[in-house]
């Protein structure tokens, strides 16, 4: 499976504007194919992006290309880090990384990248679940394995790609529902009608559809979901759609924050609009990652709880690349290991014992 060092070193002549986490592009941003018809026609075979730079290897390498989200969250930056440290020359790969800006037809022309470059396993954390059947099919016919990282694509036949590595989202969302009902119970809230807004995440992004319908299966008959809207992930957007909110639901009890990031705005938002959030103030404020800064706000009083997705992917998918090098076959669907955590418990102490 290993490709001829001539690929390799051909590699080296491409443009590495793309490389690294959160780096910016001075080229106008593309609309994001709405699609997934339009995503496929967005990037034909033969429209090749500028190639993610490539340093010289010897043969006895294995040549990963990762095409990433972005550089969003706190969560990304961990997640990146991770496949950053796990793939590099001293433990026998060569990591070509490439950051989509959470744009998809920056994936799949990096994608499409990769297989002109030859490396022998594509890693993609998809913006989105659809538009990929195509530059899958090219990644097959071009012989080289596509694992999936973080989030899910929806495709007709999933052997397109060997397998997913991530948070099971359902469950998070569902254990974020099953918290807030013994919550309110434990405050003497149980049977009050609770008011209820929602900071999504990126539209269509797994993590997205999973934790909304998550929380969705837990919702309580009292409980009133008066409003959910996007905001992508980000501590900006997060902060201005939380602001929206408050001007126009006056009474919110509880606001649901798909990521942590979105949950700093709103917690910059709430505390601007002169109300009070977390377990001694006016509205409870529930997250998902359990990146460090989270627990410096449950620290701080103003984060109730935050429903981890473990970000450290690196080394699961460097274990399954090992079985597949020695023929083995691989579970389609693995779940890394997750947990919550609330005020009620040491979170300086946990803070302490976490690797991101």
């Amino acid at each position: 499976m290993k490709k001829k060092l001539l690929s390799i070193i051909l590699a080296t002549a491409m443009v590495a504007t793309m490389v690294g986490c959160g780096s910016a592009t001075s080229e106008p941003a593309a609309a994001e194919p709405a699609t997934k018809e339009a995503a496929e026609e967005a990037t034909p075979a033969e429209e090749v992006a500028e190639e993610p730079a490539a340093e010289e290897a010897s043969d006895d390498l294995i040549v990963v290309g990762y095409a990433q989200v972005g550089a969003e969250s706190d969560w990304r930056t961990a997640n990146t880090e991770s496949f950053k440290t796990t793939f590099t020359e001293e433990n026998g790969y060569q990591l070509i990384f490439d950051d989509a800006q959470q744009k998809q037809e920056n994936q799949i022309k990096a994608i499409r990248s990769f297989i002109q470059q030859e490396v022998d396993y594509i890693v993609v954390a998809p913006v989105v679940e659809t538009g990929w059947e195509t530059v899958l099919e090219e990644a097959k016919e071009a012989g080289i394995p596509v694992i999936l990282s973080d989030r899910m694509m929806d495709v007709s036949d999933d052997s397109l790609y060997e397998c997913w590595v991530g948070g099971n989202f359902v469950k998070e969302g569902e254990d974020a529902a099953a918290w807030l009902k013994t919550y309110l119970e434990d405050q003497g809230r149980g049977s009050e009608e609770i008011n209820i807004v929602t900071l999504q995440g990126t539209i269509g992004a797994s993590a997205q559809v999973g934790r909304t319908e998550g929380f969705a299966n837990g919702m309580q008959d009292n409980w009133v979901m008066l409003d959910q809207q996007t905001g992508e992930f980000t501590q900006s957007k997060g902060q201005e759609v939380m602001e929206s909110f408050l001007k126009q639901y006056p009474d919110i009890d509880v606001v649901v924050c798909e990521n942590d990031n979105m949950a700093f705005g709103a917690i910059d938002a709430i505390k601007a609009a002169g109300k009070t959030c977390g377990p001694e103030g006016d509205i409870i404020v529930i997250s998902f990652d359990a990146v460090a800064a989270a627990f410096d706000s449950m620290i701080a009083g103003d984060l109730n709880a935050t429903f981890e997705c473990n970000p450290l992917h690196g080394p699961r998918v460097a274990e399954i690349i090992q079985k597949l090098e020695a023929g083995e076959t691989v579970e389609k669907i693995q779940y890394v290991d997750e947990s919550y955590f609330d005020t009620s418990m040491d979170v300086a102490a946990i803070k302490e014992t976490r690797a991101y």
